[in-house]
């Protein structure tokens, strides 16, 4: 089992973006950089510049040291598998044979 995240951070250089994880917390932080040509009056500008960061609290149930993370077409994405202690699993029942089994002596 997985948890999958996707984080939009539009014109940002891959190699500025930096991913930590501290205590469950995982913190994403980047800059956006542009620059408009040296003979050019900026009239509008929808993408701020500098750097700005992101927190994820992650919660206890998942392996924080198996994250994965991917960036394409401006989209983080990060996938972090759910921990082997948060997993599902069947629990075995114990019995004592020797035990009478109740009957059912009708009323």
């Amino acid at each position: 089992m997985t948890k999958w995240s996707c984080i939009s951070i539009c014109l940002v250089e891959p190699d500025s973006i930096d991913l930590t994880v501290e205590q469950n917390v995982l913190t994403v932080s980047a800059e956006r950089r542009w620059q408009a040509p040296d003979d050019a009056d900026t009239m509008v500008s929808e993408r701020p510049q500098g750097t700005f960061s992101r927190q994820l609290f992650l919660g206890e149930t998942l392996a924080v040291d198996d994250i994965e993370a991917g960036y394409h077409a401006g989209v983080l994405t990060l996938t972090i598998p759910v921990a082997e202690r948060a997993k599902p699993r069947r629990i075995e029942i114990a019995s004592d044979h020797d035990d009478p089994v109740l009957e059912n002596t009708g009323s």
